[in-house]
Parts: structure tokens; sequence; C-alpha cells
């Protein structure tokens, strides 16, 4: 009977080390990186940024200057929009929910179908879409020069002062610096186990394994930049109409990063899904069949339990962010 409690001992102390070894593993890839990557063709400066702030929450942007950047992309909701859809030029509602500018400093292409292979080729398109800001770039161009602020702060930066390739620059400056604070999680990645609660944990080890979510949302920002289709009720077919090479494209739609996640209703590109207990049940579900639907939704069977502990886990990816000060627009 002796041998029998200490062989069980034994086992409980293996299995212990052995789950929390693979946690710490874990816990590896998901490490915030220590600094921003900039492009060699378009470096970072201080002036740049502040530049780039002032353009993006700037509404004479727009063609009526009724919208700016910041309209669709509000740092009070997690640098995206609070409606399900974005509202463009004219009030017109648009198609999809705006995407969060949260981190974009390590995205590999832009907008929800990847449209975008850069930021500065991003930062121009809501600028000059019709259906957007509405404002032609040479339109653009023309205003800012008679700007006598704008030519000033150009020709501190530039050194062909004002072109909408370097508003693009600047913009895509200030976007890169639109990082997600440290948040309960990056505390307990460094070893703070207090940081979050024992409920959360699970939900990490939930996310990471039977639930499957890390198939999809991978590394410090929890995403793998790819493309999608998630099972969501829409005739938007998402990449497919950028990219036709591949069935998988057809209503497949960019992951998106969860820093702030909490913070960021409503969800999906429909902006359809209002919570995140939502979402998840979405994934339980396993969405709607079609040939293009992602090998990794399949119904998942997950406890009420483990539903509020991997809420619980999500909760913890709010940063600390520090608030965002309004620019004094030059004159």
């Amino acid at each position: 009977m002796m041998i029998k409690s200490i062989l069980f001992l034994f086992l409980v102390i293996f299995v212990n080390a052995s789950q929390a070894n693979d946690i710490d593993r874990l816990k590896t890839q998901y490490q915030r990186p220590s600094t921003i990557p900039f492009p060699k063709d378009n470096p970072y400066s201080a002036e740049k940024a502040m530049l780039g702030k002032m353009l993006f929450f700037d509404p004479r942007l727009s063609k009526h200057q009724n919208l700016s950047c910041a309209s669709c992309h509000n740092p009070s909701f997690g640098w995206e929009g609070a409606l399900a859809r974005s509202v463009g030029t004219m009030n017109t509602e648009l198609g999809r929910h705006s995407p969060t500018s949260l981190n974009m400093a390590w995205g590999k292409t832009f907008f929800w179908d990847g449209r975008a292979k850069t930021l500065e080729e991003q930062a121009l398109g809501p600028i000059q879409s019709d259906v957007e800001m509405g404002l032609e770039l040479t339109e653009l161009e023309s205003r800012l020069k008679n700007i006598d602020g704008y030519n000033k702060l150009f020709s501190k930066v530039f050194n062909d002062g004002i072109t909408s390739d370097n508003v693009a620059k600047a913009i895509a400056t200030f976007e890169r610096t639109v990082v997600s604070g440290v948040s309960p999680f990056d505390l307990w990645i460094e070893g703070d186990e207090g940081s979050i609660s024992e409920s959360a944990k699970k939900g990490f080890v939930i996310f990471n394994n039977k639930g499957r979510c890390a198939s999809c949302h991978q590394g410090w920002n929890f995403t793998d930049n790819k493309f999608h289709d998630i099972g969501i009720d829409t005739e938007d077919e998402g990449r497919y109409l950028i990219d036709s090479s591949s069935e998988k494209n057809r209503y497949a739609f960019k992951t998106p990063g969860l820093r702030n996640i909490a913070q960021r209703s409503p969800y999906m590109h429909t902006g359809d899904i209002k919570t995140l207990q939502s979402v998840i049940n979405h994934y339980i579900m396993g969405g709607e069949k079609r040939p293009s639907l992602s090998k990794d939704m399949q119904p998942i069977m997950l406890s009420n339990e483990e539903i509020e502990q991997l809420t619980d886990f999500l909760n913890t990816l709010q940063g600390d962010d520090r608030p965002m000060s309004l620019p004094i627009l030059p004159l």
C-alpha cells in the first residue's frame, strides 16, 4: 500500500511538472517585442510621427472636412469604430467594420482583405476612396499647401515638402507608434504569477490547446496575419476579391490581433457580434459550412466554466494604455 501511495505521489509530481513545462514553453511564444520595426525607406523620427498624428486626427483630409482617420480608428474604442459598420462620406454606411490600428507596425498586409501591402499604401486608401473620405490626392496636396503650418512642418521633415507620398509616410509613421500597452498577461509572461487569476491561466491553456484559438491567433499580437473563412454569415467574399487563385480565399478575412480585444466590440468584419462570449460561441458551433471554410473551424465542446475561463484570459490582454492626447492642428 505504501509503495502504491509513493508511486501515485511521484505520478502527480511528474504530471504537474510536465504541465508547468508546457505552460512555460507556451509563454515564450507570446513575449512582447522590445522595439518597433520601421522600414528603411521610411525611418522613424519624432517630428515625422508628430506630423503624422496631426494628419491622422485632421478632418481636412476628407472632401467635406467632416471625417478624419480617427473617425473610424478611435483610440477610445481600441483604435477602431464603435459602430457595426464604418461610416463614410455623406454619412453613408460602409460594408465592413473598421479594423483596429493597434500594433500595425507588425502587420504583413492591411485592410480586412489585405489589399494594401504597406502601411503607407493603406494610409492613402481611405482618403481617396469615393465612399470613405472622398478626397482626390491632387486636392489633398493643394489643400495642405494652403495651410502655412503644414508647409513649415513638412519642410522640416521632408526635403520635397508636401506630397501625397509624404502624407502617407507621416501617417504610417504615427500608426506604427500606436502600440498596445503592457497588460496583466504580459506581466504574467514575465513571471508575475499574481497578475492574472487562476481562471485566466486555465483559459490560456484552453486557448492554446482544447479551444484551438492559437491555430490562427499566434504570437505576441495574437494573429498569424493570414486570411481564413471562419464561417461568418456574409455575402462579402473578402480576400477572394483581391486574390481569386484559391477557393479558400472566398469569404476569407485577415485574422485580427487580440490585444485590447475587450475594448473593441463589436466584432468580426461585419460588426454583427457584440460580446466576447458570443464570439466564443460562434467558434464552438464551427461556423457556416461551405467549401471555403477553414479546416480549423470545427465544433468545439467547451463547458460554461471553460467559456468563462477563456473569456477571463482574453480580458487579461487589455493593456495599460496611456490616454491619447489630441494634437493641436496647424493653421
